[in-house]
């Protein structure tokens, strides 16, 4: 067995080594023609890395011909195939631009704006390219607003906000963590603002409350009472919409602690 994984295994050696050279004499020819299309056989046989060898070859020589368009459509999609997401949003947004009567030109356009999505990290970490991919996906739809395209582009935007919605959650949770209440207090009144319906608003009004009492009490005494009063503000506001929250019993006993230094 061990014999037939090593012969195996040289046979596969042989194989690449031959197909390398293969390739590196034809770059070496002047038949660009041959060399567009063992780029052409190479894509469809998967041989992204291959295949963008060849095509990168020939690119500058077949510039303002027929071939031009087929070969940066192939272009980017070894990018994309290859799991080369930056790189692939480039050069499909490109093709968009170089080429906007294509009939693949939609296509391209949407696909540029998809790899950014692909690109978005997950919420704890920096969202740079989650902004850039919201605005290139209403991009999309601004360019295309007739498109198939368009509820698959909503729900992928709802799918990035949400995640920036966690996100300064999370960053709201870290102030009130670290004690800095009134940061706490500035992140999370900005999630009300930015996101009315948010799914985290019964836990977000609640640590409103916490954090307007917890900064209350660590106030300097003439600054404690207008403080205890945003507190109750604060607690009615949220009794309002979560009269049976389960976080009741905390919000009451934080009221009537905030009632007792304001009377």
């Amino acid at each position: 067995m061990k014999k037939i994984c090593i012969l195996g295994g040289l046979i596969a050696l042989i194989v690449a080594l031959s197909s390398c050279n293969g390739v590196n004499k034809l770059l070496k020819s002047n038949d660009y023609e041959a060399i567009y299309e063992e780029g052409v056989k190479r894509y469809e046989s998967e041989d992204y890395t291959r295949a963008l060898q060849l095509f990168d070859h020939v690119a500058p020589l077949i510039r303002g011909t027929a071939k031009a368009e087929q070969l940066a459509y192939y272009n980017a999609y070894c990018y994309y195939n290859l799991n080369e997401n930056i790189m692939a949003s480039y050069y499909f947004k490109r093709f968009a631009k170089d080429f906007p009567r294509s009939e693949f030109a939609e296509e391209c356009a949407f696909m540029g704006a998809y790899c950014k999505y692909l690109e978005s990290p997950k919420s704890s970490l920096d969202q740079t390219n989650t902004y850039e991919a919201i605005t290139e996906l209403q991009l999309f739809i601004n360019l295309y607003p007739d498109s198939d395209r368009i509820e698959e582009c909503n729900s992928l935007i709802d799918e990035l906000r949400k995640k920036l919605e966690k996100k300064d959650f999370e960053i709201a949770q870290l102030y009130l963590k670290m004690e800095e209440y009134k940061a706490a207090l500035t992140s999370l009144n900005n999630i009300i603002k930015k996101y009315p319906s948010t799914t985290y608003k019964e836990d977000v009004l609640y640590y409103v409350v916490i954090a307007n009492y917890e900064f209350a009490k660590n106030s300097v005494a003439d600054k404690q009472v207008e403080r205890y009063q945003e507190t109750l503000e604060a607690s009615n506001r949220f009794l309002d919409i979560y009269p049976e929250s389960q976080y009741l019993k905390h919000i009451e006993q934080m009221t009537g602690d905030a009632r007792s230094m304001v009377e």
